[in-house]
């Protein structure tokens, strides 16, 4: 069994999707970040079978809407003093920006600098976004 310490302080993304803790570790630019970080790649779980695991070491900013979007399933754990002091259930955000980009080719955000590239939840059961300039759809997978 492989063994990861425990964290002094950090956080925790636990119930990933097993091989999704890349893409996850991509969106949140965890790369530009100057402290430790472990990816647990297909964990064994009771609940899900395997699952992917992330511990970050230190004290962050973390966005919650880019972990709902990718998969609102996830549990992050906040660690102080080597505890669980917060524990977050996420869901899909009503709305995100600059984690997607319009297909459209005629869209505003795309053929002009500095747009923010803004979509809006527009079906919660279907996981379906809509760009707030041109309509264009963006589905997610479900998960």
């Amino acid at each position: 069994m492989l063994n990861i310490d425990a964290l002094e302080k950090g956080v925790v993304i636990d119930h990933i999707k097993a091989g999704g803790s890349m893409e996850i570790y991509k969106y949140l630019r965890l790369d530009k970040l100057d402290c430790t970080v472990a990816i647990i790649k297909n964990a064994r779980s009771s609940k899900m079978g395997r699952k992917d695991i992330i511990k970050i070491e230190g004290d962050f900013d973390l966005d919650f809407d880019v972990l709902g979007f990718i998969d609102h399933n996830i549990t992050v754990n906040i660690i102080e003093d080597s505890k669980i002091i917060a524990k977050k259930n996420l869901s899909l955000p009503k709305q995100v920006q600059n984690v997607i980009h319009c297909k459209n080719p005629r869209c505003i955000s795309t053929v002009e600098e500095g747009i923010i590239h803004t979509f809006k939840l527009c079906d919660e059961e279907k996981h379906l976004y809509r760009c707030i300039y041109c309509e264009q759809e963006f589905a997610t997978t479900k998960r």
